[in-house]
């Protein structure tokens, strides 16, 4: 489903520059048409300066997890090569329609090497090509280095490319602007920086997707410092969603780790 693989690009996004904070706890409510049906939690460990750890945990909520059960943890860590982030370890693992999912990389010399993935062998996806998985890096690794990079030079501008062990895609983003982002809900609110991003799959296609599976995905991710102190993180995110319509991703708590 096209839409979980938005969520996990979302839970990506929750990443604030590497070895300027203490580790952060960061809760975002998903909604669908004014309906929370995701949590995402996020721990950043960024305090050494070369090195960075990021933890997602994503699970269904509402009327969503009535008719579908899924819950998905994901730990990036790696180091700083100038603003590049090199990954040296990314694991996911959780359930999905009650299944068991499991994915283990690792990157000796910098490029990935899979150690896990259950199921190893998915009937209902094309695999991906070895020479497609070289020079990339996990989904965590890639939008720390986009926040990152807006820490250091106030613009989003940057770009990866993503092998999460079963599908690869490519990531662009571009500078929009500033808003200001009024209250919603208890959700945090002031001025933020517009970082437009495109995401397209290019492998790892399940046999029944459909020609717009193939088409870019365009999104917008409002990245501010939520208070004195704090990284830049994601405040507020809008992505597609294949099932649900537009998600919008609102922060709702910020904390210590």
């Amino acid at each position: 489903m096209r839409w979980r693989s938005a969520l996990v690009l979302l839970a990506t996004l929750c990443s604030p520059a590497a070895g300027r904070a203490e580790p952060l706890r960061a809760v975002y409510a998903v909604q669908a048409a004014g309906i929370q049906i995701v949590r995402a939690e996020v721990l950043f460990d960024l305090s050494a300066p070369s090195r960075y750890r990021i933890e997602s945990r994503l699970h269904l909520t509402g009327l969503v997890s009535w008719f579908s059960s899924g819950r998905v943890t994901s730990r990036a860590e790696g180091v700083w090569a100038g603003d590049a982030a090199r990954p040296s370890h990314f694991t996911s693992e959780g359930t999905w329609r009650g299944e068991p999912r499991q994915v283990v990389l690792d990157y000796p010399g910098g490029q990935p090497a899979l150690r896990r993935l259950i199921p190893a062998h998915d009937p209902d996806r094309e695999p991906v090509p070895p020479p497609l998985q070289s020079h990339t890096i996990d989904s965590l690794s890639a939008l720390a280095q986009l926040s990152r990079t807006l820490e250091d030079t106030g613009r989003c501008e940057d770009r990866a490319a993503i092998f999460d062990g079963r599908r690869r895609g490519n990531v662009v983003i571009r500078t929009l602007g500033r808003d200001y982002l009024p209250p919603h809900a208890g959700a945090w609110s002031g001025e933020a920086v517009r970082c437009g991003f495109i995401a397209r799959q290019i492998a790892g296609f399940r046999h029944d997707d459909g020609a717009d599976a193939r088409e870019p995905q365009e999104g917008v991710a409002w990245m501010a410092r939520p208070r004195p102190g704090a990284p830049i993180l994601p405040v507020r995110v809008e992505m597609p969603g294949r099932w649900l319509g537009r998600l919008t991703a609102y922060l709702v708590e910020l904390g210590p780790g």
